[in-house]
């Protein structure tokens, strides 16, 4: 299983900008739960948001709720992570992951981990 997580680069505070994960063949976001986390210089990594594997719910943490949105295509088998209104504190690596059960916020419930890409929000 590999997922490649892309779309990360600069963007201007109040800006929007989209992430992608993409799975590799075989792997479908039909049958896992996604997750996005992030981890900001210095800090420990921690839950962004996750798509339930049914289709019948998302979860965010309390700083990007309301701004951040994961959505999901599942004909191209890839996974979305919707950036708007950003801040300061939003630069970080974000990740992606998958588990094929219903996780939450807990980073040892996903299974499988992308590489990375890095957001950096500036004036």
């Amino acid at each position: 299983v590999q997922l490649q997580a892309s779309g990360g680069g600069l963007a201007q505070v109040g800006g929007s900008l989209t992430l992608a994960c993409a799975a590799s063949t075989g792997t479908f976001f039909s049958d896992n739960t996604v997750g996005w986390f992030r981890q900001a210089p210095g800090k420990e990594r921690e839950f962004v948001g996750r798509f339930r594997r049914d289709g019948r719910g998302t979860r965010y943490a309390d700083s990007v709720r309301g701004r951040f949105t994961i959505s999901r295509d599942t004909a191209k088998n890839t996974a979305y992570l919707h950036m708007n209104s950003l801040k300061f504190e939003d630069t970080a690596v974000y990740y992606c992951a998958i588990s094929p059960r219903y996780p939450n916020e807990e980073i040892a419930d996903y299974d499988y981990w992308g590489q990375g890409t890095l957001v950096t929000v500036s004036s």
